[in-house]
């Protein structure tokens, strides 16, 4: 027993830990997502919690005729550009992936390089973005607006 000699452990790489980090990470993520949709189906929501398609955002009233409302959490915008006309964009300026914050005088703006873009169809307006805000899917049933 005396002969044999204690070695410590080598520490694991760097790559090692990362990946590791990596895929447990990945793994909470899915797990979150999964446990979402089994405990969804099993809580009672209200009909006025959900629609077709998925979770109400907003009423049409909270969207003003001409202008927009942004929902940072859900990473959309969505507009009314003329009366009874819903369009929803990419909150994430195409410029450098900024969220945009204010939508005024028919435009939605970016504060981090001042681009605008319109609430009609996402087009820019000024730059320096080049791209038209992505649009998004939404679907408006009453008065409700949800992700489609």
């Amino acid at each position: 027993m005396a002969s044999e000699s204690i070695h410590p452990a080598s520490a694991p790489s760097r790559r090692v830990v990362v990946a590791a980090v990596g895929a447990a990470g990945l793994a909470l993520t899915l797990n979150a997502c999964g446990s979402e949709d089994d405990s969804s189906s099993s809580s009672s929501s209200s009909s006025s919690d959900t629609a077709a398609g998925g979770s109400v955002l907003a009423k049409t009233s909270d969207i003003p005729e001409g202008g927009g409302k942004i929902f940072k959490d859900s990473g959309v915008v969505i507009t009314q550009p003329t009366a009874g006309e819903f369009k929803a964009f990419s909150s994430k300026c195409t410029h450098q992936g900024c969220a945009v914050t204010g939508i005024t005088n028919g435009a939605i703006t970016c504060p981090c390089h001042k681009s605008e873009f319109s609430v009609t169809d996402g087009s820019v307006k000024k730059g320096p973005a080049t791209q038209p805000l992505p649009e998004e899917k939404i679907t408006v049933s009453g008065d409700s607006i949800s992700l489609a």
